[in-house]
């Protein structure tokens, strides 16, 4: 008899343990790079179609041994994406500002307009991915990607994204432009982080290491804040370049 209430006590114990080893390796199991991308292209779409235009302030800081730059800029998301800028404030190397922020200014004006946005987005028409490992952002679960861009573009990159594990939003991103953005320059390193504003994520911070002709190593930061998003119907006015910056 104390065989046969061994056996029976065991044997849903045995069970529950296999049961819980079952879920534990479910858990464990990571999507395919697919599944994670499909998602997180889904995601954007619902979210860009729940987004009016916005606007924010962003403040840039060039450094290197020699020079220093600096410039306060207001940005301008219309509904459809399209972007402005206008100049708040700006001191330090007049070359850095000329050669390095109006440049930059300029290059994402054009990239977010209807005929080139298509083609910069971190999509499968665009890049080739490769899932990595499930990983940690600021104390959420995210997705590591490698990304290879499938053409050579100034507009595309060639590093690893974090994916978010619950929004499917991309929250990180590292590496280099696929092409150099301008001849003067030559190498970029950068990391890109994202905040969350209500539902939707926002650049945060770009932290990048620029090798730039004639004035050496510089590092730029990039930081945006104040969002403030704009009602249905307020939507932002277009110009051809950002307004405010010599061309």
């Amino acid at each position: 008899m104390k065989i046969a209430i061994s056996v029976l006590i065991s044997t849903p114990l045995l069970m529950f343990s296999m049961e819980g080893l079952a879920v534990a390796q479910t858990v464990n199991v990571l999507p395919t790079a697919n599944d994670v991308v499909t998602k997180m292209v889904q995601q954007d779409a619902l979210r860009k179609a729940q987004l009016y235009s916005y606007t924010a302030t962003r403040r840039y800081v060039a450094i290197n041994d020699a020079r220093r730059a600096e410039m306060r800029v207001e940005l301008s998301c219309a509904i459809d994406g399209e972007k402005r800028f206008r100049i708040l404030s700006e001191e330090g190397s007049s070359a850095i500002r000329k050669h390095v922020f109006y440049k930059m200014l300029r290059e994402e004006t054009d990239a977010s307009r209807r005929d080139t946005s298509a083609s910069t987005h971190i999509t499968p028409a665009n890049y080739d991915f490769q899932l990595i490992r499930k990983d940690f952002i600021n104390e959420r679960p995210a997705y590591l990607l490698l990304v290879k861009p499938k053409n050579e573009s100034k507009y595309l990159i060639d590093g690893r994204i974090w994916v978010d594990a619950a929004d499917y939003s991309i929250v990180r991103i590292e590496g280099s432009p696929a092409k150099s953005p301008s001849f003067w320059i030559r190498s970029i390193h950068f990391e890109h982080t994202y905040q969350k504003v209500g539902p939707f994520w926002f650049a945060a911070a770009t932290h990048s290491v620029n090798e730039i002709r004639v004035f050496g190593e510089a590092e730029l930061t990039i930081e945006t804040s104040d969002y403030k998003l704009n009602p249905a119907g307020n939507d932002t006015a277009k110009t051809e370049y950002p307004a405010g910056i010599p061309r």
